[in-house]
Parts: structure tokens; sequence; C-alpha cells
């Protein structure tokens, strides 16, 4: 080691400014890029947000839907039901028999229930939303 010559201060310098410069450049120009997608992205989200209200306002002027029901097919059920609603309804199912009075009220309540989703026609059995459904499943 004593025999080589030392690296000079200057090229050290030279050498030590050039990366600098050259990480800077290209740090300025990634934020630069990254700042430009940002933007373009928020643009995106805006006119997404405006088309989805102008949406919104056609949907709601339309008389008659108010009465349309979506029905949700069991796959997607089983991944909105989540924690205490999940428990709640097993509680349910595990609890001992109930008082007779409250047993009978149970049933015809669910009765009535059965009987009124069977008369609904909802946009899940309506063939001209079938190929929309098929694709929300894919």
């Amino acid at each position: 080691l004593m025999q080589v010559p030392a690296i000079q201060q200057k090229r050290t310098v030279a050498f030590l400014n050039q990366f600098v410069v050259h990480t800077v450049q290209f740090l300025n120009r990634f934020s630069t890029v990254c700042e430009e997608k940002l933007s373009a992205l928020s643009l995106r989200i805006q006119q997404i947000e405006t088309t989805l209200n102008i949406l919104d306002a056609k949907l709601s002027s339309i008389p008659g839907l108010e009465d349309v029901k979506f029905e949700v097919s069991s796959a997607n059920m089983s991944s909105v039901t989540n924690g205490p609603v999940a428990q709640a309804a097993t509680d349910q199912q595990t609890a001992g028999s109930p008082q007779p009075g409250q047993d009978n009220t149970q049933e015809e309540g669910l009765q009535k229930t059965e009987v009124v989703t069977e008369n609904v026609t909802t946009v899940a059995k309506d063939p001209r939303y079938a190929r929309y459904l098929k694709m929300v499943q894919v």
C-alpha cells in the first residue's frame, strides 16, 4: 500500500460531484414523472366521480326504480358477512328453544318473508341484467 500512490483529491471530488449531479437529475425526472401520473390519476378520479354523480342523478329521476331490489348471490354474501353479524346469526341458530308463543310468531314471520320474496321480481332474476351479473361474478 505504501508503493501505490494516492488518488488525487481533485479527481475524487470530481467523481463525487458527477455522481451527485446524475443522482439529483434522475430523482428530479422521477419525481416529475410521478407527479404527472398522480395529477392525471387525480383528474381521472374526478371525471369518474362526476360521471357517477350524473348517473346517480339520472337513475334517481327514473320513476319506479325505488321498488327494484337487488339480490346478492350467496358467494358475495359470504364475503360481505363478517365478525359480529356472522356471530349473531350463529348465536341465534345455536340458542335454545324459545317460549312456545315466540316460536310461533317467528315461524309466521319467516313464512310471510318467504311469500314476499317469492312474489318480488328482483334484478337478479331479470333476463336483461343476466349478462351484467355474470360479468360481475367473473
